[in-house]
């Protein structure tokens, strides 16, 4: 489950991080995948009117985080929710270029590399203990990272 109700999920290929045990192993090589345009996703989105919003997941959506982030923008203003997961953790995110779009138009990001021997099948949406489910809006208007409990 990628977020709550029904959501479209987009993976990014290509991931530096390719952590063991990773659900989408398929996604760690920057070669390969299927290329979409931002209209092609909004379509996608616009023809499913149950769809509650758009999850990026991977790969890494953080190493294309301009395009991410011109989309996450975009859907944003449907009215629809964003969630994105990253092997990133909030605080490397803040010290990198180019990522503020994607991080300013997502609602929660997932963030912290996939760690194997952390695993829970009992937490929602995250796959290891170390992740957290983080409140971007009120991350980015105290300065420190602000989790959500569901």
């Amino acid at each position: 489950m990628d977020g709550p109700g029904l959501r479209l999920t987009l993976f990014a290929q290509g991931c530096p991080h390719r952590c063991e045990g990773c659900h989408n192993p398929k996604t760690h090589s920057f070669e390969g995948g299927i290329e979409y345009t931002v209209t092609q996703i909004l379509d996608m989105l616009k023809n499913n009117p149950l769809l509650d919003g758009l999850t990026f997941s991977g790969g890494e959506p953080f190493c294309q985080a301009e395009v991410f982030g011109e989309l996450a923008k975009e859907v944003k203003e449907r009215g629809l929710t964003v969630w994105t997961y990253t092997g990133y953790t909030w605080e490397e995110l803040r010290n990198q270029d180019n990522v503020e779009l994607l991080l300013r138009n997502t609602d929660v990001l997932v963030d912290g590399r996939y760690i194997e021997d952390k695993k829970d099948y009992l937490l929602r949406f995250r796959g290891s203990s170390n992740q957290r489910l983080i409140d971007v809006k009120a991350s980015l208007a105290s300065g420190t990272a602000v989790d959500i409990k569901y």
